[in-house]
């Protein structure tokens, strides 16, 4: 199927070392023949066999799966108006104070609540001083 010299062709030699055949192949579904890029046998490879090595090229696609595509939904902040003193001062008050009361939560708590605990303030605390763009 592709174009390759003989020798880059045959995978298996008889003891002798006259005889060529190719006899070794890549078995592969019609969904996905147009992903294989090439394929051929290598000589040097030392596998203590009478078989060549062979290896096949693949072109992989990756689709984005829903949840991928969901995670684009989120709210945007302004983050220009931190640039601002007094946008900056109340933001980082109202961090500091959401993160005090965080941390008298019990450490046996599970880490994804916890993970999601502190984006929560984050985001409640954006709102407040207005920093969204929304």
């Amino acid at each position: 199927m592709f174009p390759h010299r003989n020798i880059h062709k045959y995978t298996w030699t008889s003891p002798d070392d006259k005889t060529h055949n190719q006899i070794d192949h890549v078995l592969i579904g019609m969904r996905w023949h147009s992903s294989v890029l090439d394929v051929r046998s290598f000589r040097g490879a030392d596998c203590d066999t009478d078989h060549c090595l062979m290896i096949a090229k693949v072109r992989e696609r990756l689709a984005v799966g829903k949840q991928a595509a969901q995670r684009f939904d989120r709210q945007k902040f302004n983050l220009r108006k931190l640039n601002e003193p007094e946008v900056r001062e109340e933001y980082q008050i109202e961090i500091t104070n959401r993160f005090s009361a965080l941390e008298n939560v019990n450490d046996d708590e599970d880490v994804n609540r916890t993970w999601e605990n502190i984006k929560e303030n984050i985001q409640t605390s954006a709102k407040r001083v207005w920093v969204c763009t929304n």
